[in-house]
């Protein structure tokens, strides 16, 4: 399928944000890899700050989104923290680059872009903190740091971008579910993410990014 030019600029912008950062892209270097002049560049992207922002909006609204179709209708707070952490691990198997950028080029925005950018992020993160207290309100959950915890888990979650390969031993299924037994365990819960609930994240997955998992 053909690539318009501005999805062309977005996916060159994402490779060399991932790779050089931010601040380590150079405008030439962008027009390069779109294969445009830099003077036609502009009228694609605007700054190289809209770029990043439009880039990072569009991955978290992207990730709010699904976390929000995953724990749908769930009110047990261990299937809602399973079914965060497993699509969590997905996301960011199958889209490293982007979740890269949105990982590590935060402090590389201006405050009024930044504020947006962390709201965003603030609200997904909600939703974990929610089933972490949750779980702990009704004793599933076993931790004296909630906040803490949570910082720990997404933390271990995101690591997935910056190693995972499909070569590797274990399947995307495997490894979400070995990551959602992980986080459990750090919060002193015996309970395992139900097989059904992985199948729901994988499907979550796949229509939001449109890809297959």
């Amino acid at each position: 399928m053909a690539v318009n030019t501005r999805d062309r600029v977005r996916q060159a912008a994402v490779k060399l944000f991932a790779t050089k950062g931010f601040h380590g892209t150079g405008i030439r270097d962008l027009a390069q890899e779109a294969e445009l002049s830099s003077a036609s560049l502009y009228h694609y992207m605007g700054t190289k700050e809209d770029l990043l922002v439009a880039i990072m909006n569009e991955s978290l609204r992207r990730l709010l989104d699904a976390a929000e179709q995953a724990t749908a209708g769930l009110a047990d707070p261990v299937s809602r923290l399973g079914s965060l952490v497993a699509l969590h691990v997905l996301a960011h198997a199958i889209q490293p680059d982007d979740t890269r950028v949105v990982d590590n080029e935060v402090h590389a925005l201006t405050p009024g872009a930044r504020a947006e950018v962390v709201a965003l992020r603030d609200a997904y993160e909600r939703l974990w903190a929610d089933a972490i207290e949750d779980g702990v309100a009704a004793g599933v959950f076993h931790t004296d740091q909630p906040s803490v915890t949570r910082l720990a888990l997404v933390e271990m979650c995101s690591g997935v971008a910056r190693w995972y390969s499909p070569s590797g031993p274990l399947t995307l299924d495997q490894l979400a579910a070995h990551y959602a037994e992980l986080a459990l365990r750090a919060l002193a819960c015996a309970r395992h993410l139900d097989v059904t609930a992985l199948q729901n994240c994988r499907e979550v997955v796949s229509g939001v990014w449109r890809v297959p998992v």
